[in-house]
């Protein structure tokens, strides 16, 4: 059996032994969409990450039999057309939360703590020239009796809850979905998510209803001491806006992991913000510590081996 990976450079170092173990595994690091058409020719099994899977694609593979998604999110595969065609399309769910989490509190923490400041404060020298043991120039405020306001209250998002509630904070949502579900968290308005909040952080999907639902009139709601957090989807925030704000002292900062165009453009606003302490801006890494990783592995693994047949031949 025949199984491809197009864009293998995307998992890292991460050992692909259960998969090899299924079949004759092709790791590509990574194709360009010429690349791609010419690879998946015999594929019996296709994995990707971040390609593009549409009709044309589909259609330079005629032994395709199963396409397995390296993530959860399948807005890159034509799902209508590879249904007609009877190709089964697996993702992997939940593989990342615990992940995302630790990576939302690293730059909640981050952000409130000044850490950037106080860091290059001591590695410049100044510290050391300063004549004082401390320094108060910029305090951070304590994270207990704040309100962490939270855009998408899924799997991820209730674990950021909790783990928000153990720092003593008060959690409300915003139901991206429209549906209050949550019996242990309040739903509350956008507008009062984002007047409200000391902490705002984004854990909602890319669709038709978050695309662009962060704007300049929704960040300016922001209390001025207040950060807003994307770890969700690229494109749910106007990162111009949010530049925009983040330079006018508007909001007291942002993290981003997550961008419209990725890898982020250097012309994108956010790589101008002049106030870069008040930014953090990572990669897209939140799904990706070691162990996640190797869950996805195996997940995508799981996904081969539960297809009725699959291995058979």
């Amino acid at each position: 059996m025949k199984i491809v990976f197009l864009d293998a450079a995307t998992m890292g170092d991460v050992s692909f032994a259960p998969i090899s173990a299924l079949g004759e595994l092709e790791c590509y690091q990574t194709s360009s969409r010429e690349e791609s058409l010419e690879r998946v020719k015999d594929a019996e099994i296709l994995i990707i990450n971040k390609i593009l899977v549409d009709k044309e694609l589909i259609d330079a593979a005629p032994s395709l039999r199963l396409i397995c998604e390296a993530a959860t999110g399948v807005n890159n595969i034509d799902l209508e057309y590879a249904a007609s065609k009877g190709i089964p399309v697996r993702n992997a769910v939940g593989y990342s939360t615990d992940s995302v989490v630790q990576m939302t509190f690293m730059m909640i923490l981050s952000l409130v703590g000044k850490c950037r400041y106080f860091d290059d404060f001591v590695k410049s020298g100044e510290y050391s020239c300063s004549g004082l043991f401390t320094n108060v120039d910029r305090m951070f405020f304590e994270l207990r009796g704040k309100r962490l306001g939270i855009i998408g209250l899924g799997n991820i998002g209730g674990r950021v809850a909790m783990v928000g509630e153990a720092f003593g904070m008060a959690v409300s949502y915003f139901s991206t979905s429209g549906t209050s579900h949550s019996k242990d968290y309040p739903s509350v308005s956008l507008d009062t998510l984002m007047s409200e909040s000391d902490i705002i952080s984004i854990h909602a999907p890319y669709n038709q209803r978050t695309a662009g639902l962060i704007g300049e009139t929704e960040l300016r709601m922001m209390k001025p001491s207040a950060y807003i957090v994307n770890m969700g989807r690229g494109g749910i925030v106007d990162e111009a806006a949010l530049a925009k704000v983040i330079d006018e002292g508007r909001i007291a900062g942002a993290g981003v992991d997550v961008f419209t165009a990725e890898p982020l453009p250097s012309d994108n606003p956010l790589m101008n913000v002049r106030n870069l302490d008040r930014l953090i801006l990572t990669p897209h890494i939140g799904w990706a510590s070691t162990e996640a990783r190797q869950r996805l592995v195996q997940m995508i693994a799981d996904n081969i081996s539960s297809i009725p047949g699959m291995l058979s031949r």
